[in-house]
């Protein structure tokens, strides 16, 4: 664990020497996403040379790759690309900017035009105001889903909590009772599943109706895994709960005009969000980030509008989206197309400096073999340091990728994304090969 810490750092410190300056802005159940203490670790091993200033070869990438990508498990849909990140120059090409489908790592796209359009530092409020009759409370969702029923969040470092905003409501209503809960989800608009997705997944363990209001990332308990078919209702039954009035009815509907606030909580910062978006790669918080730039953006905070926010976003920050089609913002439709030429283009611009409002996009990568999606991921026969991979995540029915940065045994730091659309050979051997992909470029000097 400490040399995969140790890794880590100075991946971290090769990003920040790329961009030219300091830090930036900051099957089980679900793991939270943890904090940053980490142990004292003395005097390190050298486990990786000098930062070498030559990129690796292309032709010696392409004798190494090639191999690994014919892996049958991978199917005959692959694109993938490679690109040094500190001259931008491309290593490697395999019908990089053909279209494919994205799974997960939709959500990099969704991660940059968070960063890029909504203030890094800025929270999402979830509110309760006073209803149209006596007793009666609105519960108003602010589109923040991380709102918790625990002290502290299972699943979310940082979350505001329900206990919370009812100590604020009990206080303003002053010994007046409780006598119903309505919740207002009208922040977002449209239907509440995409069209691309199916009828199995929402709700499911990896998704739920998006909408304005959810407590724990729709989780029926707090820390599980299932996701409930009514994220908003079970806001507005914890409220109750909280509040001391279990049994009082709770329904969806408006809050009055200019009504009297009684509580507010705060989300943490959108960095924060966007790197548990990430390293868990929650879907809802995904698709609910989105909404808030399609709503920034003067759109609908719909799953079109957002799926078209996201893709303008991308665009003014100068990445190519030729080929990008969104029908949702965190990749689970199977309508998603997304090029590997795309990834790589929005993970180079984050780490480069060029586009420095996507810096925090690289902290919320999972570490291969340490955190997040790639806890229990990485090839150990493949040579690489532990830590030395950072990446995202994709999988759906037939379809794995892995978009993300990599440190070569050389110090060299490269991106790339690998897109297997139409792997045939089940989920485990499929992410073995890509794992394989990956330990091959970290343990690669390919000169």
């Amino acid at each position: 664990m400490v040399l995969v810490i140790v890794v880590a750092l100075l991946l971290t410190a090769v990003l920040l020497v790329l961009r030219g300056g300091g830090p930036a802005g900051a099957g089980s159940a679900a793991a939270p996403v943890p904090d940053a203490v980490l142990p004292a670790v003395g005097d390190a091993p050298p486990v990786l040379a000098d930062l070498d200033p030559d990129a690796p070869q292309p032709t010696a990438l392409d004798s190494t790759l090639a191999p690994l990508l014919a892996d049958p498990a991978l199917g005959r849909g692959l694109s993938a690309q490679v690109v040094d990140a500190r001259t931008g120059t491309v290593l490697f090409d395999r019908d990089g900017s053909d279209p494919g489908t994205p799974a997960s790592t939709a959500k990099l796209l969704t991660a940059v035009a968070a960063l890029t359009t909504l203030d890094p530092a800025a929270t999402l409020p979830t509110t309760v105001v006073a209803g149209a009759t006596p007793g009666e409370v609105v519960l108003v969702g602010g589109g923040d889903p991380t709102l918790s029923r625990t002290t502290p969040s299972a699943t979310y470092p940082g979350a505001p909590t329900v206990d919370d905003l009812a100590r604020q409501v009990t206080a303003a209503l002053a010994g007046a009772p409780v006598t119903s809960v309505v919740v207002d989800n009208s922040l977002f608009s449209g239907p509440l599943t995409a069209a691309g997705w199916g009828a199995d997944d929402a709700p499911s363990t990896y998704a739920a109706p998006v909408t304005a209001a959810a407590v724990d990332g729709a989780r029926l308990a707090p820390g599980g895994l299932a996701r409930s078919g009514q994220p908003g209702t079970d806001a507005g039954v914890a409220l109750a709960r909280a509040l001391g009035a279990p049994s009082v009815p709770v329904t969806l509907g408006a809050a009055p005009p200019q009504a009297r606030e009684l509580g507010r909580v705060q989300s943490a910062p959108v960095a924060r969000l966007v790197e548990q978006a990430l390293s868990l790669s929650d879907n809802l918080l995904a698709e609910t980030l989105a909404r808030h730039v399609a709503l920034t953006r003067g759109l609908p905070a719909t799953f079109e509008g957002a799926g078209t926010a996201v893709t303008d976003a991308v665009r003014e920050a100068g990445i190519d989206v030729t080929g990008v089609v969104l029908g949702d913002a965190s990749g689970l439709s199977a309508g998603d197309l997304v090029p590997a030429t795309t990834l790589t283009g929005l993970l180079r611009a984050a780490g480069d400096g060029s586009l420095p409002a996507a810096a925090d996009l690289l902290s919320g990568l999972p570490v291969a073999g340490f955190d997040g999606t790639l806890a229990d991921r990485g090839d150990p026969t493949g040579g690489a340091a532990p830590g030395s991979v950072r990446a995202k995540t994709g999988t759906l029915l037939g379809v794995n990728a892995l978009a993300g940065t990599v440190l070569t045994a050389d110090g060299r730091l490269l991106v790339f994304a690998v897109l297997a659309d139409g792997a045939v050979g089940g989920l485990d051997p499929t992410e073995a090969a890509l794992d394989r992909v990956a330990a091959a470029l970290a343990g690669c000097g390919c000169r």
